[in-house]
This record gives structure tokens, C-alpha cells and sequence, in this order.
């Protein structure tokens, strides 16, 4: 009952087995996928990919969640203008449900004052994440997609454990560290037995309004011959959007289009459900 996952520190004799560590999720819900947004590294734009990508599959007529799993650092709440608090009945905590009707859990909900801070330690954080799987009344969702915090840390390591991910992707950004960031993340799902989707590229190139030309602002994009190293593919790469920023800063990010996205959702889809 107290295991942690950690064998390396018990004295436990286990069956060969490989042991399950999910926890059951809301026994009034049911969500057919789970699907992690991740990142080797913080600033690259991975809570605006996860919002952005949920409405492209929102858009397509799925029933779309998000769990916001970056506790230290939320912001999903803010780029949908979603406030708390959050309230709860006889089936669990209530989610928030944006304008075009994906539902969102984050600590930010249950906060007195948004900006208030978090100062917690991992194993607090961790049992936030797994209150949110197993005590949020999410209902009958079809994809759900988690936000992770940067890195490969606790909450990571939580997420792949305690949830059912079917997959995640990795969201990265045209800069000499591309191939280190992504191959962090991609070891790490290798680790936890995770499948990996693809890799979007964000702030890829900027779309000159006169010309059209597409200036890299980051530098040459490396992204293709990192994919082809590890055998993914990659499902997006995206422009910078000053108009976007302004979308998120109002809380419309519903309203934000970018076609590169729509497509990624397809591939994804059709991958989760060969």
C-alpha cells in the first residue's frame, strides 16, 4: 500500500511481476485517452501548445479536458479567462469549463488569490496530481491532456505512473539545445514504457506581413534531423503569433487558429486509436 515505485531503496521482496502503480480515476468518469504535453527544458511554450492543441481537437467534436499538472507554474486557467474557486458535489470536484466547453482542474482554481504561490514540496505536488485523476468529477471525456511541468521530475515521474498516458508529445523550439531537450524527454518515456506521439516545434519561424518571407528568428531549425535521429515524427511547427500572446493575455486563447495544429490532432487521433 505504501509503495512508491522506488525499488531501489526497498526491502520488499516483490513477485517478477511488473507492478501496476495507476490509480483508479474518478469512479463517475471515464477518459478514454490520456495525453501528456512535455518538455526537456521551461520556456518553450508547452502550456500554450497544450491549450492550443486541445481546442484544435475540441474543434473536431471531441470532448476535451485539461489536468494542469504544473502546480508551481499554472497558467492554463489564465490563457482561457477561467477563475475559481472550484466547487464540488456528491460526485467530487467540479472542473471549470471553458467557453467551447473543455474542462480544466488546476491548483489556480483552488487558490484564494491567483498569483498566490505554491511552496511545496514534490511529494505534496505529487498527491495534488493524483487528487485531480482520482477526485475531479471529469465526466465522459475523450481525450484529456495533461500539462507538465518542465523537466523530468517528480511530477513526471507521478503523471506516468499514477495515469493511464497513452502518449505524449514533446513540444521544443529551434535553438542549439533542441537535441539534448528532446532527447530527455524521449529517454525518460522510454524509462516509464510511454509511447511518444511526435514533436512540435514552437516559435519555429516568423511570417514576414509584407513579404510572407519566413525569417528564423532562433536560428536554422534542427528539428527534422533530430526527429529522423529518434524516429518520430513531427506533427507541427509553429509560427510566432504576436496576436496570440495578446488572445492569451484576454483569456481567448479558444480564439486563437493555427492549421498546423488542426493537423497535428489528426495524427495524433488516428495514432491513439489504431
Amino acid at each position: 500500500m505504501s509503495c512508491n515505485g522506488d525499488c531501489s531503496s526497498c526491502s520488499s521482496k516483490c513477485s517478477d511481476e511488473k507492478k501496476d502503480l495507476h490509480i483508479a480515476c474518478n469512479e463517475y468518469s471515464t477518459v478514454k485517452k490520456v495525453i501528456g504535453v512535455v518538455s526537456g527544458k521551461g520556456g518553450v511554450g508547452k502550456s500554450l501548445v497544450t491549450s492550443m492543441l486541445t481546442c484544435a481537437m475540441q474543434l473536431k467534436g471531441n470532448a476535451c479536458s485539461i489536468l494542469d499538472a504544473d502546480v508551481t507554474g499554472p497558467s492554463i486557467p489564465k490563457a482561457f479567462g477561467v477563475k475559481g474557486p472550484a466547487m464540488q458535489n456528491e460526485l467530487g470536484l467540479l472542473p471549470a469549463q471553458t467557453k467551447t466547453g473543455i474542462k480544466l482542474m488546476s491548483i489556480n482554481l483552488l487558490l484564494e488569490k491567483e498569483d498566490q504561490p505554491v511552496v511545496w514540496r514534490g511529494p505534496v505536488i505529487s498527491g495534488v496530481i493524483q487528487q485531480f485523476w482520482n477526485e475531479v468529477y471529469w465526466g465522459d471525456v475523450d481525450y484529456m491532456f495533461v500539462d507538465m511541468p518542465p523537466g523530468t521530475g517528480d511530477v513526471a515521474l507521478t503523471v506516468f505512473q499514477s495515469l493511464p498516458v497513452d502518449g505524449i508529445v514533446i513540444v521544443t523550439t529551434p535553438q542549439d539545445l533542441v537535441t539534448m531537450i528532446v532527447k530527455k524527454a524521449v529517454n525518460m518515456a522510454n524509462m516509464m514504457n510511454i509511447p511518444i506521439l511526435g514533436i512540435i516545434e514552437n516559435m519555429s519561424y516568423l511570417e514576414c506581413p509584407d513579404c510572407g518571407k519566413r525569417i528564423e528568428v532562433f536560428g536554422e531549425s534542427r528539428i527534422t534531423e533530430v526527429a529522423e535521429e529518434m524516429g518520430l515524427p513531427v506533427l507541427a511547427r509553429l509560427p510566432i503569433q504576436p496576436g496570440i500572446a495578446n488572445l492569451v493575455d484576454k483569456g481567448a486563447v479558444e480564439l486563437a487558429e493555427i492549421k498546423e495544429l488542426y493537423t497535428a490532432a489528426d495524427i495524433i487521433a488516428e495514432k491513439l486509436n489504431k
